[in-house]
C-alpha cells in the first residue's frame, strides 16, 4: 500500500487523489475492526466475571458469629454468581492478620474481605500504627447485616435482670470481674462502657475467644461478659449461663423476649456489630457492582434471613456508599471509647 500510494503522489492527480482515498478507507476500516476487538474484549472480560472461585478471608476462627455467617453468605453466593466461594480463616494480632492478607491479596476480585467492622474500628484505635486500614485500603462492596451481643451470667448466679446484676455488682465492689474475648475486642469495650455508665468497680479477664471465656463465666469464675449470641447460645440451651439484654439498638429475633440494654435502663451501651463485604483498593467498578448487585439479592432471601436468624445473626444489605458512610462513623465513635477506657496495646 506504501509503494502505490508513494507512486500515485509522485505521478500526480487523479491516480494520486484515487490511491488516496482507498488508503483513507482501508485504515479506517482496520481502525474499526481493532475497536470493535477492542471493546468486544472488554465486554467478554466484564461479562465472564466470575470465572473462577472467590475467596473471601475473615479474621476470625471457625464456628464463631463471624465464620457462620462468612459461609452462610457465601454459599448463597456461590450459587448467584455460579463459582465456589471459599471461607479463609486468618485469624489474630486483634483481626489484623486477616486484615492485612486481604488488603495484599491481587485486585482482581477474586480475593475479598468480610469485615466485622465494628471490631475493626476498635483494633485501629487501639493499634493506630497497622500497616492497613479497612478505611484506606478497602473498597465498600456492601453491608452484610449484624451479629448482636448479649449481656451473659452464670445460671447460678441470683440475678434475672439487669438492675440486680448491677446492685449485685455495686454490693461488693472490687470482688467481682467480668471476662472478654481479649483485651481490645468489642467482647472487652462493651463492659468497660456498661462498668463506667453504672459506676462498677470490676476486673477484666481476658480470654483468648469465647470458647476459653465461657465455661469460666459458667462455672461462676467470672461474673459477666458481653458475646455473640451465636457463641453463647449452646451454653444457654444448655442451662449453663443465661441471658439479661442485648447490647443492639433492637431486639434479636431469636431471643424476643430479651430486652436490649435500653429497655432495661442502661442507654448508652449500643453495639450493632456491623458486618461488611469488602474489595482491597483497586478492584475495577464493575466488579464492585457485579458483586454489590448479588450480595443484595443473596440477602433479600428470606431462607438466609430465616436461618441466619436462628444463629443469633441480623441480615441487612445497605449499599456501598452506606457502608462507607458506617465504617468512618464507627471509627470516630470507638476511637473515643478506646480513649476514655484508657485501653493500651498489649
Amino acid at each position: 500500500m506504501k509503494v502505490i500510494y508513494a507512486y500515485a503522489k509522485s505521478v500526480g492527480s487523479p491516480a494520486f487523489a484515487v490511491v488516496a482515498k482507498r488508503r483513507s478507507a482501508v485504515l479506517q476500516a482496520i481502525r474499526g475492526v481493532a475497536l470493535a476487538g477492542s471493546l468486544a474484549m472488554a465486554v467478554a472480560a466484564n461479562a465472564a466475571y466470575p470465572e473462577r472461585p472467590i475467596e473471601v478471608i475473615i479474621s476470625f476462627p471457625p464456628a464463631g458469629a463471624t465464620d457462620a455467617l462468612a459461609r452462610a453468605v457465601g454459599h448463597r453466593l456461590s450459587d448467584k454468581l455460579g463459582q465456589t466461594v471459599v471461607v479463609q480463616n486468618r485469624p489474630g494480632a486483634g483481626g489484623a492478620i486477616g486484615l492485612t492478607a486481604a488488603a495484599r491479596a491481587q485486585t482482581d476480585g477474586y480475593n475479598l474481605y468480610l469485615a466485622a467492622t465494628t471490631n475493626q474500628a476498635i483494633a485501629a484505635a487501639i493499634y493506630p500504627k497497622q500497616e492497613v486500614s479497612l478505611l484506606k485500603d478497602f473498597v465498600p462492596i456492601g453491608q452484610v447485616g449484624f451479629a448482636p451481643h448479649a449481656l451473659v451470667v452464670p445460671a447460678s448466679l441470683p440475678v434475672k435482670t439487669v438492675s440486680e446484676l448491677i446492685a449485685y455488682l455495686k454490693d461488693k465492689p472490687g470482688n467481682y470481674n467480668f471476662a472478654s474475648q481479649g483485651t481490645g475486642t468489642l467482647s472487652h469495650l462493651e463492659s468497660e462502657l456498661f462498668a463506667a455508665s453504672n459506676q462498677l468497680d470490676v476486673m477484666h479477664i481476658p480470654y483468648k475467644g469465647s470458647v476459653q471465656a465461657l465455661p469460666d463465666v459458667a462455672n461462676g469464675s467470672s461474673t459477666m461478659m458481653f458475646d455473640s449470641v451465636t457463641g453463647s447460645m449452646p451454653m444457654v440451651q444448655a442451662g449453663k449461663i443465661r441471658y439479661l439484654a442485648v447490647a443492639s439498638t433492637s431486639r434479636v429475633s431469636l431471643l424476643p423476649d430479651v430486652p436490649t440494654l435500653a429497655e432495661a435502663g442502661v442507654k448508652n451501651v449500643v453495639a450493632d456489630n456491623v458486618f461488611g463485604l469488602f474489595a482491597p483498593k483497586g478492584v475495577p467498578p464493575e466488579v464492585i457492582a457485579t458483586l454489590s448487585t448479588a450480595l443484595e439479592a443473596v440477602l433479600a432471601e428470606p431462607a438466609l434471613k430465616a436461618s441466619l436468624a436462628k444463629q443469633g445473626s441480623e441480615v441487612s444489605y445497605a449499599t456501598p456508599q452506606a457502608l462507607g458512610v458506617t465504617i468512618a462513623q464507627e471509627h470516630q465513635y470507638w476511637s473515643g471509647v478506646v480513649k476514655s477506657a484508657n485501653i493500651q496495646p498489649q
